[in-house]
């Protein structure tokens, strides 16, 4: 399965300070042949945001591989919840343990790709778009009080837009002893462009402008990337920004048992 993801999808990460932040609390992390992708936010003060997101990082990328690697019988669906509520207590103990990380807290979205289906689990407001067909579309969403406040009509989408209160999160990784990711699982299809991105890049760059840089870069995916965190920055870079884009070249049915394949023939 490893081999087939790496024919399929090519993935490239890039992470940048920006133009404000003396440090960068983002982490991203993207492996093709395990068919994952990881991007956090972290917030807390110098170096907590930047321990909390990086533990995150580092604690899935090496748990995720081994949990689903039971011969494609687990699922991702059911998998992500419990390992992502294990990096959450483990940002606790930290915070916890030592007075110089008290207050950290992460955000976090996950791409998983498996069986030509791309299940995503998130916590926070890093985001995960998809480009298909010359179409850009959200698929995850915000756990912000912002968020909350346009889908309850009390403000508009232009007040939104100028709102100073887009990073006062409703969930994060390190903050309550319970934490519940959001999951959703899309199928996949050749030519996909998926993009997980911090929200450095899309307070500083709006949507129809992500689109536009997709429609000229998609088939160069790691220029792609230099120009919408290029673009963050020109625009004011006022925090950190990270952008994983993963391209889908090919598809990946999980491989199924001679038995199985033998029994689908009665089907």
């Amino acid at each position: 399965m490893a081999t087939d993801l790496a024919r399929s999808l090519e993935i490239v990460t890039r992470t940048d300070a920006g133009r404000v932040r003396p440090h960068n609390e983002d982490a991203v992390f993207g492996d093709a042949a395990a068919g994952l992708v990881i991007l956090a936010d972290g917030m807390g003060g110098y170096n907590a945001g930047e321990m909390a997101s990086g533990l995150a990082t580092m604690m899935l990328r090496t748990a995720l591989p081994k949990a689903l690697a039971a011969g494609g019988k687990v699922s991702p669906g059911a998998v992500l919840p419990a390992e992502i509520g294990l990096v959450n207590a483990a940002i606790l103990r930290a915070a916890e343990s030592q007075p110089r990380y008290a207050g950290m807290g992460t955000t976090l979205v996950v791409a998983v790709f498996r069986d030509d289906q791309m299940t995503v689990a998130h916590v926070g407001d890093s985001r995960l778009y998809r480009w298909r067909n010359g179409e850009l579309r959200l698929l995850t969403r915000d756990h912000s009080v912002l968020q909350e406040q346009l889908d309850s009509g009390i403000i508009t989408a232009e007040q939104a837009r100028q709102s100073r209160n887009r990073n006062l999160l409703t969930r994060a990784l390190g903050v309550d002893p319970v934490v519940e990711p959001e999951l959703a699982e899309h199928a996949v299809e050749p030519g996909d462009v998926y993009l997980l991105c911090s929200d450095g890049l899309n307070d500083m760059v709006e949507d129809g402008d992500i689109a536009a840089m997709l429609v000229s870069q998609s088939e160069r995916l790691a220029a792609c990337a230099a120009e919408l965190v290029r673009a963050a920055n020109d625009r004011g870079g006022r925090d950190n920004v990270s952008v994983a884009l993963v391209r889908v070249g090919q598809v990946f049915p999980a491989r199924r048992s001679w038995w199985v394949r033998f029994l689908a023939w009665f089907k």
